[in-house]
């Protein structure tokens, strides 16, 4: 027992660490984003990059259940030892990718008028943004294609390809940006040009290494023919309906953050920026082990394994455990460096101290749905997953609702609430029926 505990603990770290070192180049693209075009002659410059590069993140983001159902369907087909559905969900992911991509390239004219109707962003932003907009959506095919890849290459327990894959993308946007912007002057097109060729460019080495990974398992072949023939389309339809609604509440919930800390001031919007960048910290650490929570989750059901996901479950609360109570003793010991060092601007130091003690505990309570999610996307329990996020999200909004009272404050427990219902509402399942709830369907 202690011998297969250890090779778990081992299988886990394989996935985790990979994932976690690629995520710590995310970060890195934004600031020189930012350094670039931050350095242009006019602000607004700056101000349309971010507006843009927004606009699209929530649109890709509402879409990543392209990448968790791929991974959860892959992960058990690997389990349950079938070839030919392991082809099947990157085929269909694939199809399935490239029809949105299509309609967004096909209703994407309508974004920046509805944007500019809503926004109290100047005119000069709003141009630059849509020029930023107007060329990034054309990355859209090659950017959903490389969310089912991805997922594939994770579904297989592979993290050395994603992490290839992710590092070269933002390398390769990070070269481009600085080429487009300072070398030939393109402005805020340079960058939407340069996050676009990096998008196409990782599409083709991904397919490179689908190459290499088909043969290493051994697939069979297909044919374009055998798209049509492919059963697996409502449960693929009904499990991405399921994720997208999940996701939908989950932005929700931080676009009422932002807009609604926008209406208690500048200051009081800027410090939540820089406090809610703290958990993005958190979320690149636990993104890695949520992602082999998915994957190994999904092998052991597809293997109808519930030993191997008793054991899992208890590797993967002792690093919840450990991660939750790192982060929350950074943010206490190190927290006021933390903002000095993201911002130079007294009034929103001041104000982010003041909410600061609101993240001593947050990662705590969080540790545990970013964790659970990878487990249910792994057993492809969507429809509960969807369950729980609209009972957080209700939850979130009556909170708020009744204590509003308390301005910025009634924000951030509206938030640990909201994080607290998730981890408590897909708890509760597994706690009464164990590694069973996940295995039987």
């Amino acid at each position: 027992m202690l011998n297969f505990r250890h090779t778990k603990q081992k299988q886990v770290l394989l996935i985790a660490l990979p994932m976690i070192a690629s995520n710590l180049t995310i970060p890195l693209l934004s600031l020189v984003d930012t350094a670039v075009v931050g350095h242009l002659e006019h602000a607004w410059y700056l101000g349309g990059v971010a507006l843009g590069s927004s606009l699209i993140s929530l649109v890709f983001l509402l879409l990543g259940f392209l990448r968790m159902s791929t991974t959860g369907l892959t992960a058990q087909a690997l389990g349950a030892k079938q070839q030919d559905a392991q082809r099947d969900a990157l085929l269909q992911g694939m199809l399935v990718a490239t029809g949105l991509a299509l309609l967004l390239l096909l209703l994407h004219p309508l974004v920046m008028p509805l944007v500019q109707l809503v926004s109290q962003a100047s005119n000069e932003v709003l141009e630059q943004a849509g020029i930023y907009f107007q060329i990034r959506i054309w990355s859209a095919p090659a950017a959903l294609l490389n969310m089912v890849l991805l997922g594939w290459f994770l579904g297989l327990h592979n993290a050395r390809y994603p992490m290839m894959l992710l590092i070269w993308n933002q390398s390769l946007n990070i070269v481009l940006d600085l080429l487009f912007v300072l070398g030939f002057g393109w402005k805020v097109a340079g960058v939407a040009a340069a996050s676009v060729l990096a998008d196409y460019s990782t599409l083709l080495l991904a397919l490179l290494l689908v190459r290499k990974l088909w043969q290493q398992h051994q697939l069979p072949p297909f044919s374009l023919l055998q798209l049509k023939q492919l059963t697996g389309y409502p449960r693929l339809f009904a499990l991405n309906r399921d994720i997208f609604i999940r996701s939908l509440c989950l932005q929700c919930v931080f676009v009422f953050i932002a807009f609604r800390g926008a209406s208690y001031g500048d200051t009081i919007v800027a410090a939540n920026a820089v406090l809610i960048t703290f958990l993005m910290l958190v979320s690149y650490a636990l993104d890695g082990f949520a992602y082999a929570a998915e994957a190994l989750t999904g092998k052991a059901v597809g293997a109808r394994d519930p030993s191997e996901l008793n054991t899992l479950f208890r590797l993967l609360a002792g690093w919840g455990l450990v991660l939750g109570l790192g982060f929350s003793g950074l943010f206490w010991l190190g927290g006021p460096t933390l903002i000095t060092l993201l911002t130079s601007i007294e009034e929103v130091r001041q104000q982010a101290s003041l909410f600061l003690p609101w993240l001593y505990g947050l990662p705590l309570i969080a540790v545990w749905s970013y964790l659970l999610d990878g487990i249910y996307i792994g057993a492809t329990k969507a429809r509960a997953m969807r369950k729980s996020m609209l009972l957080s999200f209700a939850g979130f909004v009556l909170c708020y609702a009744l204590l509003q009272g308390l301005d910025n404050h009634a924000l951030w427990l509206a938030l640990s609430l909201f994080m607290l219902l998730r981890g408590l509402t897909l708890g509760w399942p597994l706690h009464r029926g164990g590694a069973h709830f996940l295995v039987n369907h």
